[in-house]
């Protein structure tokens, strides 16, 4: 019987990474790279979901988006859903230098996983992961703000973290939870 496989829909090669390491072998991951609009919302299931809709009907095809974001308390959940955009406009030593005098650091890593069918409605799962905004950029490992996010109860930073896609739990939630759906349905 033929490996189940989903469509991935990303730019982002390092969520291909972690998906493929989630997912092991009982998936195929088929990595679709196009760019696509977003809506705009402060929830990132909602963009999934409205992602993940548009593109199972434009590509005809059932498909996986996801839309992750780090939500810091103390600056009302900023970057929140346009953590991308901010990391690219601002950098990581951007967003230290808006902590630079808050003593409160704790944050939230956020990722929606949203599945969609062709002309169906799209299903999202939301892994979340709290933990504090690191003083100052600290390792080279993973990609976006895993060098400024240290995890609850770890001292260092997902970027002082060799293979740390292996140990970073937001994301790994929201994948284990579609796995999960889509494995029971087998309607891959």
């Amino acid at each position: 019987m033929p490996k189940p496989t989903i469509n991935f829909v990303t730019s982002n090669p390092g969520k291909v990474k972690e998906f493929k390491q989630i997912l092991g072998s009982e998936i195929k991951v088929n990595h679709i790279k196009i760019s696509y609009p977003e809506i705009r919302s402060d929830n990132p299931e909602e963009i999934a979901r409205s992602s993940a809709e548009m593109l199972a009907n434009k590509l005809k095809k059932n498909v996986v988006v996801e839309d992750s974001g780090l939500f810091i308390k103390a600056l009302n959940d900023f970057p929140g859903t346009c953590s991308s955009y901010i990391h690219k406009r601002i950098g990581l030593q951007g967003i230290i230098k808006l902590m630079e005098s808050i003593k409160n650091r704790e944050c939230t890593y956020k990722s929606a996983v949203a599945y969609c069918e062709h002309g169906k409605k799209p299903i999202s799962f939301l892994g979340e992961e709290k933990g504090k905004v690191a003083e100052k950029v600290r390792g080279n490992f993973g990609f976006g703000h895993d060098p400024i996010f240290m995890p609850e109860g770890i001292n260092k930073t997902y970027g002082e973290i060799k293979n740390c896609e292996e140990v970073k739990q937001f994301r790994r939630r929201a994948v284990l939870k579609v796995r999960e759906y889509l494995l029971k349905r087998k309607k891959l």
